[in-house]
């Protein structure tokens, strides 16, 4: 977001909900309803849910479950901000979990939380990015990435890999490392986001990782020319 947002009793800060447990959204929604600035505007109990819903209701503060039956929050948050870019995102999970962290940041979340957080605290989390800044912390955001980037011995993670992707594989490779979605990926090189899907699970197995933020930091090592930044079709 690019500039702070203001919010009042009149003009409340308006929030989605995703968790599939029942007790747990019903807990948020008093939690939040309570508060005269917040209005909660929505809610879902699966990632399709979340999916179909959200966008209808226009949030401005999605807060959203990591752990889901049918998929996972940091899907839902990069699907959702892809079709609202202004979207601030809040993940909460019950798990301390580094790399579900680094997935969040891909994804474009603003904030990352436990469940066991104070209500109180979680309040405040939804208004902070509400107004525009990150509930991140810079030195851990940034010790995660190191730590991803760089092999045990302290080398650089070089991958060979690399040299066995095709034209169209570096492409979307880079274009993950932008931190771009499918659909988004699609639309830039005019292909359907099945497609998209299909080269992304060959090119994670070409480059044995399995997920999707370590194929965005493999992204790194690409070289400036031919990585498809600009593709041309």
């Amino acid at each position: 977001m690019a500039e702070a947002r203001t919010f009042t009793e009149e003009n409340p800060i308006r929030v989605f909900l995703l968790d599939d447990h029942e007790v747990v959204r019903r807990g948020l929604v008093d939690l939040l309803d309570a508060e005269p600035d917040i209005s909660v505007v929505g809610d879902a109990d699966t990632a399709a849910h979340a999916l179909a819903r959200g966008p209808a209701v226009r949030p401005d503060v999605a807060v959203l479950d990591v752990r889901l039956p049918d998929g996972d929050g940091i899907t839902v948050c990069r699907e959702l901000r892809s079709r609202m870019p202004e979207l601030a995102v809040l993940m909460l999970t019950s798990f301390d979990d580094e790399e579900a962290l680094l997935d969040a940041i891909m994804a474009g979340a603003s904030g990352y939380v436990l469940k066991q957080i104070r209500g109180s605290d979680l309040v405040s989390a939804v208004r902070t990015v509400a107004s525009g800044k990150s509930m991140l912390d810079p030195a851990t955001t940034a010790r995660l990435m190191n730590s991803l980037r760089t092999a045990p011995s302290g080398e650089p993670a070089m991958a060979p890999e690399l040299a066995d992707l095709s034209p169209r594989e570096r492409d979307i490779l880079a274009l993950i490392g932008e931190g771009l979605t499918n659909r988004q990926i699609g639309q830039r090189l005019y292909l359907s986001e099945k497609t998209v899907k299909n080269h992304i699970s060959r090119l994670l197995a070409k480059l044995g990782v399995q997920r999707r933020v370590q194929a965005a930091v493999m992204a790194s090592h690409l070289e400036q020319p031919g990585t498809g930044k600009r593709p041309a079709q």
